[in-house]
């Protein structure tokens, strides 16, 4: 059976004490998450403060702790092409390996084992902390790969008449708007006046 853990200032570190510390052990939690910021891009993200469903699956390996999650959330956004705002359901699974945190011959912390994981060419190595993981920045980037750049109502949106701003697919389809010649426009609202009858003019 799962454990619950509610949402609390540190949402996202995950208390693996109750993980037994052999190859093979396995505990399940769930985990509610208020967003602690938007997360996502900038036309469509999950709001601050919206809930992070996630479902977390620890197993305890040689190196450290196997850590699979899934991931729910809502994104809100608006469409590039009519503006119409948009709900999108995310649904994502991750794996990571935290790794136990390295010690020397004696049991004790060692930087200089820590130096064998630092490469910049190399994702970032997580570490177990005491007993506690942080399942922070896996999540969110999760989140945030999932989101289209380009967000659209439906991949077929005719998006907006760009001269009166209706969606194109609520007008008629012959709809149009007369086309002024922008060197003329500035003479649309000048009356005509009548010039002299020169037909007329005794010579």
């Amino acid at each position: 059976m799962a454990t619950k853990k509610p949402a609390n200032d540190g949402a996202f570190l995950l208390n693996t004490h109750e993980l037994p510390r052999r190859a093979g052990e396995m505990k399940e939690y769930e985990l509610d998450v208020d967003a602690p910021f938007r997360v996502g891009v900038p036309l469509i993200a999950v709001p601050e403060g919206d809930l992070i469903e996630i479902d977390v699956r620890c197993e305890s390996v040689t190196e450290g702790i196997l850590v699979t999650a899934d991931i729910f959330a809502v994104a809100l956004g608006e469409c590039i092409r009519c503006l119409d705002p948009i709900e999108l359901e995310i649904e994502r699974k991750i794996q990571e390996l935290y790794r136990y945190e390295p010690t020397d011959d004696r049991g004790k912390k060692s930087r200089k084992k820590d130096e064998e994981f630092v490469d910049l060419d190399e994702e970032e190595v997580l570490y177990v902390m005491g007993e506690q993981v942080n399942l922070e920045l896996p999540i969110l980037d999760a989140i945030v790969l999932s989101l289209p750049v380009n967000p659209l109502c439906d991949e077929d949106c005719l998006g907006l008449c760009p001269d009166c701003g209706e969606k194109w697919e609520n007008l008629p389809e012959d709809h149009q708007h007369d086309v002024v010649d922008a060197r003329w426009a500035g003479l649309a609202g000048l009356a005509v006046e009548d010039g002299p009858d020169l037909g007329s003019s005794n010579i």
